[in-house]
């Protein structure tokens, strides 16, 4: 069994490349909550996306267990081609996985990307604990592929916690069971 906690970012800044903005100030002071959540956990490794909102919720953790964070380029958030919030561009990604704005990126795209990840950081680690630093679509798209009920309403209700930390065990790369642990509701 691999134990896998997902963490979701904290609260970004909203201007800015989206690759590089970091966490508000509140956002900062609420990524207390992951080191709070995992600091008694037994964690093997910590993968983060590259983006810098995700890298700056796992550093307490990382360093608290003298951990180095491993950045894997795939598990970055959906390159959005410039639309963020657009409810009608939401609704047809969520219809169509294969759809996407002019220069943006698939949800189908999202979840391939980070289950190739997945499924790596699994094979090294069979049998950890590991912490992996994520986003809400990806995480979302993630969840989806082993639970294809996991839809909008299930991404519309989780996409305002930001930390969010969710505890996944894996068997032979199969989700076997998912404990959302904690999360700040920032509605």
């Amino acid at each position: 069994m691999t134990k896998v906690y997902f963490v979701r970012h904290a609260k970004p800044e909203t201007e800015g490349e989206d690759r590089l903005r970091p966490l508000t100030a509140e956002g900062l002071s609420d990524s207390a909550l992951v080191l709070d959540t995992l600091k008694d956990k037994k964690i093997d490794a910590v993968y983060c996306s590259p983006y810098t909102r995700s890298i700056q919720t796992v550093e307490s953790i990382a360093k608290h267990l003298g951990k180095k964070i491993e950045i894997d380029e795939r598990l970055h958030e959906r390159v959005s081609g410039g639309v963020f919030n657009n409810r009608d561009e939401l609704l047809k990604r969520w219809e169509d996985f294969e759809y996407h704005e002019r220069e943006g990126e698939s949800l189908g795209s999202v979840q391939r990307r980070n289950i190739s990840a997945l499924n790596d950081i699994l094979a090294r680690h069979d049998g950890d604990c590991i912490v992996i630093g994520t986003h809400g679509t990806a995480l979302s798209m993630i969840f989806n592929y082993f639970d294809p009920s996991f839809g909008i309403d299930d991404f519309f209700r989780i996409v305002k916690w930001m930390p969010y930390i969710v505890e996944c065990d894996f068997e032979n790369g199969i989700l076997v069971s998912k404990t959302e642990l904690a999360y700040i509701d920032k509605s």
